[in-house]
């Protein structure tokens, strides 16, 4: 069968409170492969173990490109490049002054003939809006998501007015030496399909619902969508660094503006 025509956009943003960014994107077309990532460390070199998974996951795929009809080798090769990053982010970290504590959260996608493979660590996420519906796909690797998992609290909301802080990890590449566990799985690819990966810079000033509205709102230019929730996320605040990737599967329909769609929201 012919693989489906795929439409990529990527964005990463200081927004407006921090310092620096310790975010990374990485997107391959031509392979199909692309990571998003949210360092953590603070100090101790966040921004560095972000880009140093990236290139690490990448430069695998780029190196040992999974077969288009094996999902299954596909999931193998994601476990094994973030891995790989975990052990040359504690290597780095062990052998360079500044960088003790540094870790990443990764989110990383392949894309194959009708599917798309995806694995995660940490809290950011990756979403998939179909039929105008939006879908997080994956689970967060944090104590409130946990918590909220084992039954101590009916939702993140209520977990949240006990106390519980949203951005405690529970999980994140370059926390330890012990295996990393990477969750992966695999969806369908359908056309009309937008795949999102993002950091909690974009979820944490954005309702799921508002997403799923700029999502749903435009079928023309992929790169007005990825600005348009960067700039909704600043205006909301940007109270973190905003980092998103797209990929869009065969668009059709009319265009219609992301901002307007947004803006004819609020005024409902």
């Amino acid at each position: 069968m012919d693989r489906p025509r795929l439409e990529f956009a990527w964005r990463s943003d200081r927004g407006l409170v921090r310092k620096r960014n310790e975010d990374a994107v990485l997107v391959d077309t031509d392979v199909g492969v692309l990571v998003v990532a949210d360092g953590i460390g603070g100090a101790s070199a966040g921004d560095v173990a972000s880009r140093l998974a990236a290139e690490v996951i990448v430069r695998r795929f780029r190196h040992q490109p999974p077969s288009r009809n094996d999902p299954q080798g596909a999931q193998l090769l994601a476990e094994t490049a973030i891995a790989e990053a975990n052990a040359a982010i504690l290597a780095h970290a062990r052998d360079t002054d500044g960088c003790s504590g540094m870790g990443t959260t990764v989110v990383v996608c392949f894309l194959g003939d009708d599917w798309l493979v995806y694995a995660h660590v940490g809290d950011s996420r990756l979403y998939r809006l179909r039929d105008g519906r939006l879908e997080q796909l994956t689970r967060d690797h944090s104590m409130i998501q946990e918590l909220v998992d084992q039954g101590f609290f009916p939702d993140r909301d209520q977990a949240r007015q006990s106390g519980i802080n949203d951005n405690i990890l529970t999980r994140a590449v370059g926390s330890g030496e012990h295996p990393l566990a990477a969750p992966t799985a695999v969806s369908d690819l359908t056309a009309g399909d937008i795949f999102l990966l993002c950091t909690d810079g974009l979820t944490s000033m954005l309702p799921a619902a508002g997403i799923e509205l700029v999502l749903a709102a435009d079928n023309s230019d992929l790169d007005e969508v990825a600005d348009a929730l960067v700039q909704m996320a600043c205006d909301a605040g940007g109270v973190d660094n905003i980092t998103l990737a797209l990929v869009r599967v065969n668009a059709i329909g009319a265009p219609l503006s992301p901002l307007s769609a947004w803006a004819a929201a609020a005024r409902g």
